[in-house]
């Protein structure tokens, strides 16, 4: 069965605190010049996560990432027909 998850973007003071981060979920990535922190999370839990998050002193501010919520399945996204062609050609 696959688990549902979800981003949590997490703005920081300082990069010292990414330890404790690190023990809500899983950590993808860290800007060190603009000090935020990726961390991905079961949806399920994520409210409870994002509450516990929000009180840690050292959190700016917490927001949720809208991935899962966005319609990823074009309708209309039809190949343009130039490079169609060029690949076919097999240069």
């Amino acid at each position: 069965m696959i688990v549902k998850r979800q981003g949590i973007i997490v703005w920081f003071q300082h990069r010292k605190n990414i330890k404790h981060i690190k023990k809500y979920g899983h950590l993808i990535y860290v800007s060190k010049k603009m000090r935020y922190a990726v961390l991905y999370t079961n949806q399920s839990d994520i409210d409870s996560v994002e509450a516990e998050l929000v009180k840690l002193p050292f959190v700016i501010k917490v927001e949720r990432s809208y991935k899962p919520y966005v319609k990823t399945n074009f309708e209309n996204a039809l190949p343009d027909k130039a490079k169609l062609y060029d690949y076919k050609l097999g240069v």
